[in-house]
């Protein structure tokens, strides 16, 4: 039975890589090798501020380019299809909100997601903007949900990666389930709860005030709903 206290969830947004699929973070060495710039510099911020859109093309089909190479390489997070079919039985939707474009998206989908499963419905891909860190990708995944947004949500008031806001934005029955800061950032800014998927390289987020919950494989996120921490909103509690 779910507390008293425990947290209502309406439906869970997920990032793709590395968190629907296992991490492969030698991606992004290659895009930025791929368009010249540094690690401190963030990829799609970088192709979107390029001066006309026929350098705009040219920088997004290199690295298209590595992402399709990638995609046969994917391989499903552990428990992936675990989570998914609890989901269904809990009536649960789900969405994916991720940088990446859509085809690689198609392809984890059509390959290691059985057909009798619910879909993602909806999929915010890189044709969104703005992109994560910014919630608003989330909260468009939410409003079709029919969750309404609290009028005090701002994207705009967003403070930097290292700031820290001195209250948090208001809740909504969301989780965001991701492995990379921009994943954590743009959940909690939307106001939705944060799940942390462990990745090597990245063990400092576990650290992060932002950050919720830390699992290391998506099947745990059963156990949150099965222990009372979350419980599942406007449905029966599976």
């Amino acid at each position: 039975m779910a507390s008293p206290s425990a947290t209502r969830i309406r439906g869970i947004v997920f990032d793709m890589d590395g968190t629907l699929c296992k991490p492969q973070n030698h991606m992004f060495g290659e895009m930025r090798n791929a368009l010249s710039i540094g690690k401190e510099i963030d990829i799609l911020d970088h192709v979107y501020a390029l001066p006309t859109e026929d350098q705009q093309k040219e920088a997004h089909e290199k690295i298209q380019a590595i992402e399709r190479k990638a995609m046969t390489e994917q391989e499903p997070q552990p428990g992936l299809v675990e989570l998914m079919e609890w989901c269904d039985r809990g009536r649960l939707r789900r969405g994916i909100c991720t940088r990446n474009f859509d085809t690689p998206v198609t392809h984890l989908i059509a390959t290691h997601i059985p057909p009798h499963l619910n879909p993602f419905d909806p999929i915010v891909t890189r044709e969104f903007r703005p992109p994560k860190p910014s919630p608003e990708g989330i909260w468009h995944i939410a409003r079709s949900w029919d969750i309404q947004i609290p009028p005090t949500s701002n994207a705009s008031t967003i403070p930097n990666p290292g700031s820290y806001r001195s209250s948090r934005p208001p809740q909504i029955p969301v989780l965001m389930v991701g492995d990379s800061i921009d994943d954590i950032i743009a959940g909690y800014e939307a106001g939705a709860t944060t799940v942390l998927v462990e990745s090597e390289g990245k063990e400092e987020l576990k650290e992060d005030a932002r950050v919720d919950v830390v699992v290391s494989r998506l099947d745990e996120i059963i156990c949150l709903f099965e222990s009372g921490k979350f419980k599942v909103d406007g449905v029966q509690e599976v």
